[in-house]
């Protein structure tokens, strides 16, 4: 029997410098030159703004873990659930007026003599015969 070799890390990423991942390396690259750019075309103090912004978003999205899943991941989550909320609640109670109208648009005779329809003796032995004989038996076959 053929063995297979089953990969045991692989939610670990692979790390380029020391213990910092390629992810968490590119980010900080970006970040550090949008930094430089308003360093060297900007005053002092739009590069402070842009160093405390751009750099606690770049150590935040790099490096900060919740429950376990990377940040960038725990946004996308957090959106997620914002827009499209998974709890759903059933509502028993109904006004009278509900029920009115939903009355009003099913009447229950209409439900009991829908799609009704008399079992024949033989239908039910056409049924049997094609079931035992495997689909063998053609009850077409039988006049």
């Amino acid at each position: 029997m053929q063995q297979f070799i089953v990969p045991q890390f692989i939610d670990v990423e692979d790390k380029i410098i020391g213990p910092i991942t390629t992810r968490q390396f590119l980010i900080m690259l970006v970040a550090g030159i949008i930094i430089f750019l308003f360093y060297r075309f900007g005053d002092f103090t739009l590069f402070i703004f842009a160093l405390v912004l751009f750099g606690g978003l770049a150590l935040l999205f790099s490096f900060v873990k919740i429950n376990g899943q990377t940040f960038h991941y725990f946004v996308l989550n957090v959106v997620q659930s914002v827009k499209k909320p998974s709890l759903r609640i059933w509502r028993k109670h109904y006004d009278k007026k509900e029920l009115d109208d939903l009355r009003k648009e099913v009447k229950i005779s209409e439900i009991l003599n829908s799609n009704k329809k008399s079992v024949k003796r033989k239908h039910i032995r056409d049924l049997a015969l094609l079931v035992n004989t495997g689909g063998y038996y053609r009850p077409e076959d039988d006049l």
